[in-house]
């Protein structure tokens, strides 16, 4: 039997995706994913749209509910939680989405209104929408808060920490739409014939100047119906987190232990390199995160790679100065990847980062043991808070037997594009001392994922 689906059934769907995130606390991409997959029925178009009134209604929540605020007797606060969603998602729809007329909009809103039973609030619905509708024109916001929809603590932090200029082309990156990244596992294909497979699949790709291992991937349905991933030729992985793998250069033969790696991407792009050869091992804190390693290590072929469940803060001293190279990718705030999990700027706290750091010092003050005399730790985060970055890279240096490591010949820094990481001009990076800081929106990194890296050499 062909299962129904329709613009009402569709935004159903929206409304109960985001009614986990938003009002129970879900992980947008672990929600939307597992909705899509029990979806599959749906055309491609479909799920496109899905996709984008969940992660668009997301983005840009704070101006949407300061929208309705303007155009409601009663704020967004104190609405019914069903309520409040249906104006979010629609409101999302009249101010972002011009190909949906306002109309439709608001009447489907008022339809899943009283689908849920809220037939007694279906002329409130119509009215605060349909007063946006003829409104929408006249919402400009100056304040960076409501403009890009992000907490005022978050703005202000980063201003204490970044040029105003810097700040604002942040916020501003990641609201854009940006393709999906994907590493190519060149030890399991060549890129003439990864290429070749996504021509075929009629996946639209682009080449990345940047690096020469990724791809940027877009108009594809979904990524298990590529063969190129089916076939574990292709990880996703934004550039920025595959230049842990590039710094950590493995030797044929090198032990290398991620302490806190899952889903194992860093860890896979490491067992490419090491094209066979050496012992990948991956660690992380629970069963659920290590089958997810397990699943791509399957997927992707490699057999110098294996997963295990296991506390970073937990000593092991049959890994004391076994290993070649540590990867110390701790657990962050998260702040540099909000273009891809847009609900973390509204779930962290500034609580939550000063824990975060000091987990981080923790877990070093444990895993740093495990690396031979003369071996590396990588010390990695996606965020791009300083407190969680440099400063711990500098405890690290201060109070552990490393010191950081030259990384202006790690990169492949070739070009007019690289002058300012070599001249350390770029905001983020010093180089010469082992770190960089890449943020979003800014040159040359404009479409990366804002990753901190920073690299160390065991000296005793």
């Amino acid at each position: 039997m062909t299962k129904q689906s329709g613009p009402t059934k569709e935004r159903e769907l929206i409304l109960d995706i985001l009614m986990e995130i938003l009002e129970n606390g879900g992980y947008s991409h672990v929600v939307l994913k597992k909705a899509l997959d029990k979806h599959q029925y749906l055309e491609k178009q479909n799920r496109a749209f899905v996709t984008r009134v969940v992660e668009g209604t997301i983005e840009y929540l704070l101006t949407i509910d300061a929208v309705i605020d303007q155009c409601s007797k009663i704020k967004v606060k104190k609405m019914k939680p069903v309520i409040r969603t249906i104006l979010r998602m629609s409101v999302y729809q009249i101010l972002q989405m011009d190909r949906i007329p306002d109309s439709a909009v608001c009447d489907e809103a008022v339809k899943l209104a009283v689908k849920r039973k809220f037939h007694g609030l279906k002329g409130f619905v119509n009215g605060v929408l349909r007063t946006i509708s003829r409104e929408k024109e006249t919402f400009v916001f100056t304040d960076w808060s409501r403009k890009y929809s992000m907490p005022d603590w978050i703005i202000e932090l980063w201003k204490q920490q970044y040029p105003a200029e810097t700040v604002e082309r942040m916020m501003q990156a990641f609201l854009e739409e940006r393709p999906t990244c994907v590493r190519c596992n060149l030890d399991r294909a060549s890129m003439e014939q990864i290429l070749a497979s996504l021509e075929q699949d009629r996946v639209t790709v682009q080449r990345n100047p940047l690096a020469e291992h990724a791809l940027l991937l877009s108009g594809y349905d979904y990524l298990d119906a590529v063969k190129a991933f089916r076939e574990g030729w292709i990880t996703v992985q934004d550039v920025s987190s595959s230049f842990v793998g590039e710094a950590a250069d493995p030797k044929s033969g090198d032990r290398v232990l991620d302490v806190c790696g899952a889903p194992g991407g860093k860890s896979l792009h490491i067992a490419d390199k090491l094209a066979g050869t050496g012992e990948v091992l991956v660690r992380d804190l629970t069963e659920q995160k290590i089958l997810l390693v397990e699943d791509n290590i399957r997927r992707t072929g490699f057999t110098n790679i294996r997963a295990e469940v296991w506390d970073a803060l937990e000593e092991d001293p049959s890994w004391d100065e076994q290993a070649d190279i540590v990867i110390a990718d701790l657990p962050c705030s998260g702040l540099g990847i909000i273009g891809r999990k847009p609900d973390i700027k509204y779930q962290v706290t500034k609580e939550d980062l000063e824990e975060l750091a000091e987990l981080q010092r923790d877990i070093l003050s444990v895993v740093w043991k495990y690396v031979k005399p003369g071996g590396k730790l990588i010390y990695s985060t996606c965020t791009i808070n300083k407190e969680e970055n440099a400063e711990n890279a500098r405890w690290i240096t201060e109070n552990l037997p490393f010191k950081p490591e030259d990384l202006t010949e790690a990169f492949p820094l070739k070009g007019e594009a690289f002058a300012g990481l070599k001249e350390n001009t770029y905001p983020g990076a010093d180089l010469k001392n082992g770190q960089i800081q890449i943020l979003p929106g800014i040159s040359p990194f404009e479409d990366f994922d804002g990753f901190f890296i920073s690299v160390f050499k065991r000296t005793l």
